[in-house]
């Protein structure tokens, strides 16, 4: 189910105030321990300006022993307070990162697909990874901004007490400097933005040529396919060198202004102090102020850089975090055992498609075009919506839009040929979730049992990502296995023997008819063994059904029918 943090719209600021109000206690309280080091920090300049004007004048060692002891407490400070302050920070960041994580995780795997405006899986993933991490940035930025402005303003103030003039040229060149880097930091965002949407297709695409590299090494297309990716990662590299130039452009900029700023304020002590408008003492501080206040204006004029990619990175999240439903599913909840049909469905090759199958029946079809076979397993399993297709599909007797989608994935698993191997074992592939009563005889029917058996762990066998360390056949009767062990009370299986030998093949369609009798089965299938197991064969040719009987009678009656499925 969908949570309302996740079904209302996210823009990017919005997703950036979220993060800040739940982390506000973190956020106080690293502002406070990093105000404090700021503080401190700045004391040690005006400390060591106060020890020489009164150690020259008082000259005694209780003096000069009072100001080690200051100048210890300002050092065991500025230790602690960093290093507390910190930790509570990164334990925020950390933690806010892994909750967008896991929320745009939850946008992939809800039930009802989203509409990511072209976004693909890999895209996905970056968002879910660097943007999230980003996005989370914002919460040590804030408090590492307050705390810079602490630091300068009490540099400023503590100026002002020695001259009017040092303290205004402290704040004025503040906000000068301020107001050109946020201009300046307006490019970067916009740049960065550009450069996580380039990086993120360059991953989508590594994605889909790692899916994708066995066939395209069966006919010879892996040199085009990675002249594809090439070219995107080319785009997406120089993207990132423009982005590094602007970086570059800004931090150079802000550390010549900074550098300005405090030469400027070096320079207009010594002259102060040369016309005897301030002390020694104070010539000291104001020069140390100088040195020291480079580093809180440095932090506090890249805060506008973070903030900008913080604000690009949730932007991005918005894409998911925001995208609304690719259909509004229904409340109802289909029949227990009840029967298929797919009355008069247009979708993509399919035309008027028109159907029954019985509760408790084995039926097969014949597509004798594979697209027009993908087209129905789409519609069948609910990733092209029911707006997306005229006609309708009924579950149960109920229509498939009326229906929530948990419901029809509780009622109806749709077994894809090409369904996805995990890592873990032979037994959480077979029964992810642990509570499949029929896990033997899921085993048995799909013939895994020769791949159990050849292991010593069995179905504690460890399963590299993807099924890597096993044969093409043995993750097809793997998957088989999966779907079968589901027990759901409508199953349909697209091509679900095509990896192995004929042999096994015929047992395969003995076991599933004999496993699934009294349960209502459909098969999407040109294999003749499974096709002879079923109680009845649909012909589907250009979109629509042409013909339907058992598979011998068509064997025996229809040519195009032989010359299709016959090998």
């Amino acid at each position: 189910m969908m949570t309302t943090d996740t079904q209302r719209p996210r823009p990017g600021a919005a997703i950036l105030r979220t993060a800040l109000r739940r982390n506000i206690g973190a956020m106080i309280a690293g502002t406070v321990l990093m105000g404090l080091y700021q503080a401190a920090e700045t004391a040690f300049p005006i400390a060591l300006g106060l020890i020489v004007e009164h150690t020259m004048q008082d000259r005694s060692l209780g003096s000069l022993g009072v100001s080690i002891g200051s100048l210890a407490v300002i050092i065991t400070t500025v230790s602690l307070s960093w290093r507390f302050g910190m930790r509570v920070l990164q334990k925020a960041n950390t933690t806010e990162a892994h909750r967008w994580r896991v929320q745009v995780a939850a946008c992939g795997l809800q039930p009802v697909a989203r509409d990511v405006d072209g976004l693909k899986s890999g895209e996905i993933l970056t968002i879910a990874t660097e943007d999230a991490d980003q996005t989370a940035d914002i919460i040590e930025v804030v408090p590492l901004l307050v705390s810079s402005l602490v630091a300068v303003v009490v540099a400023a103030v503590a100026l002002s007490l020695a001259d009017i003039r040092l303290g205004l040229l402290v704040i004025v060149g503040t906000v000068g400097i301020l107001s050109i880097l946020a201009v300046m930091s307006q490019r970067i965002g916009s740049s960065t933005q550009e450069q996580q949407a380039k990086v993120a297709r360059a991953g989508a695409k590594v994605a889909d040529l790692i899916i994708g590299l066995r066939p395209l090494h069966g006919f010879g297309g892996n040199h085009a396919a990675f002249g594809s990716y090439r070219r995107v990662s080319t785009d997406a590299k120089r993207q990132a060198i423009t982005v590094a130039r602007v970086n570059g452009a800004y931090a150079g900029t802000a550390l010549a202004l900074n550098a300005v700023l405090a030469a400027a304020v070096s320079l207009t002590a010594g002259w102060l102090a040369f016309g005897g408008q301030i002390s020694i003492g104070e010539l000291v501080m104001a020069v140390g102020l100088a040195q020291f206040i480079m580093e809180p204006l440095k932090m506090f004029s890249e805060m506008p850089k973070y903030v900008m990619i913080a604000r690009a990175s949730a932007e991005r999240m918005a894409l998911v975090l925001s995208a609304p439903p690719v259909t509004a599913p229904g409340p109802e909840r289909p029949a227990p055992g009840g029967d298929l049909e797919v009355d008069g469905v247009r979708h993509g090759t399919l035309r008027g498609l028109k159907f029954t199958v019985a509760a408790g029946e084995f039926v097969a079809i014949a597509p004798y075009q594979p697209r027009a076979a993908a087209d129905l397993v789409a519609v069948l399993a609910v990733n092209a919506a029911p707006p997306a297709y005229e006609g309708m599909v009924r579950l149960g007797g109920q229509e498939l839009a009326d229906l929530s989608v948990e419901a029809v994935r509780e009622h109806m698993l749709v077994n894809p040929y090409d369904a996805e191997i995990f890592g873990g074992t032979l037994r959480t592939n077979i029964d992810p979730s642990g509570s499949s009563c029929t896990l033997p005889e899921a085993v048995e029917a799909s013939m895994l049992t020769d791949v159990v058996a050849l292991h010593r762990d069995g179905l504690d066998y460890a399963v590299r990502d993807r099924g890597a360390n096993l044969s093409g056949g043995q993750r097809q009767r793997l998957s088989l296995a999966r779907a079968l062990a589901a027990d759901t009370d409508v199953l349909v299986l697209h091509n679900p023997t095509t990896a192995v030998d004929a042999v096994t093949e015929q047992l395969i369609a003995r076991n599933i008819a004999k496993l699934r009798r009294g349960r209502t089965t459909l098969v999407i299938t040109s294999s003749p063994a499974l096709l002879d197991a079923a109680d009845r064969v649909l012909v589907l040719d250009e979109g629509v059904i042409t013909a339907e009987d058992t598979h011998r009678n068509l064997l025996a009656g229809d040519e195009d029918y032989c010359l299709a499925v016959a090998r």
